[in-house]
């Protein structure tokens, strides 16, 4: 029987990568400065701006440290999810830091922010991806031929 999740499958990593990734290019600054185009922070300080209001109840060196590690989580998780290493846990983290999102974006700026950047669709299919028996095009596979 022929694997029907090919296709669907490799589009659906990629538009969860790149949708982790361009957040983290834009914050970094690497996409521009803010205002242009369709930047959205275009610095670092901008971005922990944001978080801040996001996080309300901690202090701004904090603020900047959760931002840190979910930089550095969407960036492993976009990488992951593009090339296709280890794919079914980076869908699940994926799973799981847009859920995340979703909570604190939710209880600070209300449900109207998450809906309307799509979190909570890059959410459930994040988990969605989890359970595709196979990740056709991946390192996933490859690793999985060679053993």
């Amino acid at each position: 029987m022929e694997d029907s999740f090919k296709i669907p499958q490799l589009l659906l990593r990629c538009a969860l990568g790149i949708t982790f990734l361009i957040p983290v290019l834009d914050r970094l600054g690497i996409l521009g400065p803010a205002g242009t185009g369709s930047i959205e922070w275009g610095n670092w300080g901008n971005f922990i701006n944001y978080t801040t209001t996001l996080m309300p109840y901690l202090d701004r060196s904090m603020t900047n440290v959760m931002g840190g590690i979910a930089t550095a989580s969407e960036l492993t998780i976009a990488v992951c999810l593009i090339i296709g290493f280890k794919t079914k846990y980076a869908a699940i983290g994926s799973c799981l830091l847009t859920f995340t999102f979703i909570l604190f974006m939710t209880t600070s700026v209300g449900i109207q922010k998450p809906i309307n950047y799509g979190v909570f669709t890059a959410s459930a299919a994040s988990l969605l991806l989890s359970y595709v028996p196979g990740y056709k095009w991946s390192i996933d596979e490859m690793n999985h031929k060679t053993v």
